[in-house]
């Protein structure tokens, strides 16, 4: 949806070679761990920079079926991927009333699932609460809710998600806590402080609210560097592993893949990347075997994001 501004002009154009000719890296899918779905991009809330524009109007994504879901997992099985994790972001994954019923059949099988959500009041409302706490009761601490906490003061917070959005996260987070289901927060670092600042603020916030969410642990508490489409973002050449001392095996795209269905589209399909799923070029097909072919680091979120900012969307 976005375009790449002029700060790239003639750069990501050629998946094989980058503006200056050289080899552009590839990635393989080496060890899938995640098998990702993206529930549909609507949203409760619009925030001023959403990397895939989810909002109360935006169904470019549609909402995927549990049905649809359990054929992924089927193909999982069939292909002997040895995922251990099935991951569900949005949009706000519990505006679709399906949330529920594909995370409980994705647990019956074994896979530990997360969940993102804002812990606003589509995930607030009565059948909803009830569904989480069956699953909660069932499945244990195979089910973690990551909430978007984007920055650890009110303020901040609310300066992206909309004026009174940190008290409607803290409510929904209050419930989780006394539920016991697993907890975990994805924050920003566009607000420029360190991350040891970062940390100690969310450290803060979890204590007065008697939150078991761990600040140190980039696991439980993920803090993501800012994606902006406009700003310069060198290109990644085939050189640039032994120059950055990075393996391949360490991108995202060498791990995992999402599921999406596009509006208008008859089935879901696969996307190479969670950060991708408008452009085409990163539409693997299909199938869960269509998808397992690699992936040309051919756009400024794999340099800027993955490569440099060494970001994972996974737990």
């Amino acid at each position: 949806m976005k375009d790449m501004g002029e700060a790239n002009s003639g750069k990501f154009i050629d998946p094989e070679l980058t503006a200056d000719g050289s080899p552009r890296a590839r990635v393989a899918l080496t060890d899938p761990q995640t098998l990702w779905f993206n529930t549909g991009t609507l949203c409760n809330i619009e925030c001023r920079n959403c990397y895939i524009e989810s909002s109360p109007t935006n169904d470019a994504l549609v909402y995927l079926t549990a049905d649809e879901v359990s054929a992924y997992l089927d193909q999982l099985e069939a292909r002997r991927w040895q995922v251990r994790e099935i991951g569900f972001t949005g949009g706000e994954p519990f505006m679709n009333t399906e949330m529920v019923e594909m995370a409980r059949r994705s647990l019956a099988r074994g896979y530990d699932v997360l969940i993102l959500t804002n812990a606003m009041l589509p995930m607030m409302r009565p059948r909803v609460r009830d569904g989480l706490r069956a699953l909660q009761a069932e499945y244990g601490a195979k089910l973690t809710l990551r909430i978007s906490v984007d920055h650890w003061s009110e303020r901040l917070h609310d300066v992206e998600r909309g004026r009174g959005s940190f008290a409607h996260t803290l409510r929904g987070m209050r419930w989780l806590r006394d539920v016991g289901i697993r907890m975990a927060v994805a924050g920003r670092s566009v607000w420029g402080e360190s991350e040891e600042d970062a940390r100690a603020g969310y450290a803060r916030l979890y204590a007065e609210n008697d939150f078991d969410i761990d600040a140190q642990d980039p696991g439980m508490t993920v803090i993501f560097p800012e994606m902006d489409d406009t700003s310069e973002v060198p290109e990644i050449t085939t050189a640039c592993w032994d120059i950055l001392g990075k393996s391949p095996r360490s991108v995202m795209c060498a791990t995992s893949r999402m599921v999406v269905k596009h509006k208008g589209a008859a089935t879901p399909s696969v996307a190479a990347c969670t950060l991708l799923p408008y452009d085409s070029a990163f539409d693997l097909g299909k199938t869960l075997a269509d998808a397992e072919r690699d992936v040309a680091l051919n756009h400024p979120h794999c340099a800027k994001f993955c490569v440099l900012g060494g970001a994972s969307c996974s737990a």
